[in-house]
């Protein structure tokens, strides 16, 4: 009897503390290692897309060119927007690990809130670039590049609010309990992986216009 009721506590201390049982021969929780695996996939994917850009910049001469349309104020403080929400999931998943649900659940619904202003911004500049500055899908070369690689990001941060508004659900219905940090810690890396995606592009497609 003491036996199991050790080996139960035992259970309890690793679902407490976010801990799989099930890890891999590199230590570390399958999910995790599923989702490393996922993302570096991602890089490669985004990395195609980025150079795809690059090979047509400045080969097309129909429609307006990026400096006729870009408006670097807007996309700014779009950026500082979702730059913002990766410190807010940061200290979710701190508070996570503190077993603070509350904490945890505000900084969950900061972070989604934040996500989906900056992909409100990037509704409003695409609508922006087509009506206002003709700049169609099939304008141009560095049109269709430009709207495949920035929408396809737009598309990755759309998941990942749906993705914190389900964890954010969770944790309060308690399907994942305080301290179980794993699963946001999970969705962490998602939201800062994405979060690093548009730094590059944003750095390398937008301010070298200017």
């Amino acid at each position: 009897m003491a036996e199991a009721a050790a080996h139960a506590d035992h259970d309890h201390d690793d679902h407490g503390h976010g801990e799989l049982k099930e890890n891999n021969f590199m230590g570390l929780p399958n999910l995790k290692l599923a989702m490393w695996a996922f993302l570096g996939s991602e890089c490669m994917f985004f990395g195609s897309l980025i150079g795809v850009y690059f090979f047509y910049h400045g080969h097309s001469l129909d429609g307006p060119l990026p400096a006729d349309i870009f408006s670097i104020t807007i996309t700014t403080i779009s950026t500082f927007i979702l730059l913002t929400s990766s410190l807010t999931m940061a200290f979710a998943v701190d508070a996570m690990k503190q077993s603070k649900a509350g904490r945890t659940k505000l900084f969950l619904a900061l972070t989604a809130l934040l996500g989906a202003s900056f992909v409100g911004f990037q509704v409003y500049e695409f609508s922006h670039f087509y009506l206002e500055g003709g700049l169609g899908l099939s304008t141009s070369l560095f049109a269709s590049s430009f709207y495949v690689m920035t929408g396809t990001h737009g598309t990755h941060v759309t998941v990942g609010v749906i993705w914190l508004l389900m964890a954010l659900s969770f944790v309060h219905r308690g399907k994942i309990k305080p301290g179980n940090y794993l699963p946001i810690e999970v969705a962490g890396l998602y939201w800062h992986f994405v979060d690093i995606v548009w730094i590059i592009i944003f750095t390398f497609v937008y301010l070298l216009e200017f």
